[in-house]
């Protein structure tokens, strides 16, 4: 067996369990949960040019952009690779704030002169507070009718604790949900007010061993787990330097592991049209990336599926620890924690059709599910397939799948709230 490379194991959500992480993954089908996302960078945009700015360097059309809506603000290089994702909110005319790695893009595109923009880190709270029940808890704390006029993936400026504070109508579950921002310095706050006020409601403060699990049921690729940003090669060199600084020291941005073996860093590279978000890419507009989109759009090679992995076949992974001689790799559970892209060869009468990310159990379904991109011709709903589990130099398991559609767990996000209520 081979020696793994060190990495360095941490949780960016906190606490790794707070219950435990069987009932934790249950909160946002039964009852509600609160999640720390504050770790994610935060910029302010300001200025007559920031618009235009973003408008260059982003997939999303910003024609009709209006004060207090929210938007997944995607950026994608030359190639029409994607370099960062994040929620955009425009909190003024000329005023926005960039959640995820991507304000350091915007940063150093502004950096280049040529925009009347400012571009500053800033430090909110994050707080995801999703579930069935996330309507009624909330509605304890704050004005009910403001949340119930909160159209999707708009923000609403609410008041709780004595403090105002925004709202924004998202739902990373699949459930509905809101997530809660403001300065930092208040946000033990309005944290302690949730959770008291949730206590009624069964409600799940969510640790780190399950957050993922939630991104993985409702379809939510992440950086460093189902791509690799696209800023390894190319004209990004400059860029590379400013993404480092911009992680611990400890750190390296990417960590990859499983049996697919890339043999160039773009092989881990994804588009949006793989990570299903071709419904985002708009056209009408000149932006980084857009010629290679277009064509992708018209003619993609790949698409984004779940992939239900084969029960019995899971357990020989796991069986293998009681048997004398060489194991097969071990399956953390209920997903890896050391920070992985794992990435596993997706193969049909042994032909390379997709990669396989993301696995994790869901303990609500109780299968082994993961992320795949998959050449189109195998992407069929119910194609059965096969992922070859196992690190290089470890003992492969070929484990049978079945092709299922991306989200696999029902979206409800969007549901009428006043209907729901």
């Amino acid at each position: 067996m081979r020696t793994p490379p060190e990495v360095y194991a941490w949780s960016r959500f906190g606490a790794p369990e707070y219950t435990d992480w069987l009932d934790e993954s249950m909160s946002w089908k039964n009852t509600c949960y609160i999640g720390d996302w504050s770790f994610l960078w935060q910029h302010r945009i300001t200025g007559p040019d920031a618009l235009p700015l973003l408008d260059g360097i982003t997939v999303n059309k910003f024609e009709n952009f209006r004060v207090g809506q929210s938007k997944h603000a995607i950026h994608t290089n030359q190639d029409g690779k994607v370099i960062h994702e994040g929620i955009l909110t425009r909190l003024h005319d000329d005023e926005y704030m960039l959640h995820g790695r991507g304000g350091f893009l915007v940063d150093h595109i502004a950096s280049q002169g040529g925009y009347d923009v400012s571009v500053a880190r800033d430090d909110w709270f994050i707080f995801q507070v999703s579930g069935p029940l996330a309507l009624d808890l909330l509605s304890k704390l704050t004005d009910r009718e403001q949340l119930l006029d909160t159209k999707f993936m708009w923000v609403a400026p609410i008041r709780i604790a004595g403090h105002d504070i925004y709202a924004l109508r998202q739902g990373m579950a699949g459930e509905i949900g809101f997530e809660l921002q403001g300065p930092k310095e208040i946000g033990q706050e309005i944290y302690d007010a949730v959770v008291d006020a949730g206590r009624e409601f069964g409600i799940r403060k969510m640790g780190g061993r399950v957050a993922m699990i939630n991104h993985l049921e409702a379809s939510y690729p992440t950086i460093a787990t189902d791509y690799i940003p696209a800023i390894f090669d190319g004209d990004m060199a400059d860029y590379l330097d400013v993404f480092r600084s911009s992680m611990p020291n400890f750190a390296q941005p990417a960590y990859i592991a499983g049996s697919f073996q890339g043999k160039e860093i773009s092989e881990y590279y994804r588009s949006p049209i793989e990570l299903g978000w071709g419904r985002t890419v708009n056209l009408d507009h000149d932006f980084v990336g857009r010629d290679a989109l277009a064509e992708e759009k018209a003619n993609p090679s790949r698409v984004l599926r779940t992939l239900v992995w084969n029960g019995d076949d899971v357990q020989k992974a796991f069986g293998s620890l009681f048997t004398t001689g060489p194991n097969y790799t071990y399956m953390d559970m209920p997903r890896d924690q050391r920070g992985f892209m794992w990435a596993d060869r997706v193969e049909r009468n042994g032909e390379l059709v997709g990669v396989a990310t993301s696995r994790g159990y869901s303990y609500y379904f109780r299968e082994m599910l993961s992320l795949a991109t998959v050449d189109v011709a195998h992407a069929e709903i119910g194609t059965e397939v096969t992922v070859v589990w196992g690190n290089p130099g470890d003992p492969e398991l070929p484990i049978r799948a079945t092709v299922a559609p991306s989200p696999y767990k029902q979206d409800d996000r969007r549901g009428d709230l006043r209907r729901t209520s």
